[in-house]
């Protein structure tokens, strides 16, 4: 149960970030902005490894560097798309849409890590990106190429979840925590710092609680696998979705259309099952 309320709490605190990240992406640039929340970041983990046994030595040892570095590199692309895409979309439809990441995880596993993929689950993945297609609705009017725009940010996270399974056969979880931190603010400093623009005052306060707040949940997500398996909490991290559309309704007044809804349903009911196969399978 402590593992089931961290992770919904994490959730929370994840659509109260994107929130922040919506509104100060619209106010300035986005890879500015997650430069920026990428210093904290870093920050942060450094802070965390210095303080456990063996210190920074240990965090940073990894046999497999250049996977490593290529999983902070992808976490920080897919960051800027996905923020790209609440400013463009809203936080309905683009979270709407990137709930589809479990099934493509599922879709990638075997080919990336070699796992077997059975019939179940690749019908539940058919299923769910039916219901990515309903959200789209690509048959009704001028379609918006942007609106896979959150696709290409799902695909991301998921290569970047199945590298992160990928370097756990060596690698403990600080090692992998550190170098997501660190080399993620690395790129995001390469290449933000070229769209450098003042920002006013009272920004600073709202940009200081996106930092806050990303350490925190993530502080939260490890804290809820340390309690819980994963199989038990993974599923509750889909009330992102539920909380990220009530703060796009209530606070920048977005529109809930019945085809979001529906096609959402459809998503998080494909990826529960995979979900659950994948529990069935590990048991």
């Amino acid at each position: 149960m402590l593992g089931i309320w961290l992770m919904t709490a994490t959730a929370f605190i994840f659509a109260l970030q994107d929130g922040l990240s919506r509104h100060l992406a619209g106010e300035y640039n986005v890879l500015m902005i997650i430069m920026i929340r990428y210093w904290f970041f870093a920050s942060f983990v450094i802070f965390v490894a210095a303080r456990k046994a063996g210190g920074l030595r240990k965090a940073v040892a990894t046999r497999q560097p250049f996977v490593q570095a290529f999983r902070g590199v992808l976490l920080a692309l897919e960051v800027c798309v996905m923020v790209t895409a609440f400013v463009i979309l809203g936080l309905v439809e683009s979270h709407a849409v990137f709930a589809v990441y479990p099934l493509l995880v599922a879709a990638l596993s075997g080919p990336i890590l070699g796992e077997r993929v059975g019939w179940r689950r690749w019908v539940a993945i058919g299923i769910g990106f039916l219901g990515v297609l309903i959200i789209l609705q690509p048959g009704y009017g001028v379609f918006q190429p942007a609106a896979l725009i959150p696709l290409l940010a799902a695909f991301l996270f998921a290569v970047y979840g199945l590298l992160t399974r990928y370097v756990a056969r060596q690698d403990s979880a600080a090692v992998s925590f550190f170098w997501t931190g660190v080399a993620g603010a690395v790129t995001m400093t390469l290449i933000g710092i070229w769209f450098w623009e003042p920002m006013l005052p009272g920004d600073w306060v709202w940009m200081g609680l996106l930092c806050m707040t990303s350490a925190f949940s993530h502080f939260l997500l490890i804290r809820a696998y340390e309690v819980a398996e994963a199989s038990a909490v993974q599923p509750f991290a889909y009330l992102q979705l539920p909380f990220a559309a009530a703060l796009g309704v209530l606070v920048f007044a977005e529109a809930l259309r019945m085809n979001v809804i529906i096609g959402a349903g459809v998503v998080v009911a494909a990826g529960l099952f995979t979900l659950w196969r994948a529990r069935l399978r590990n048991s």
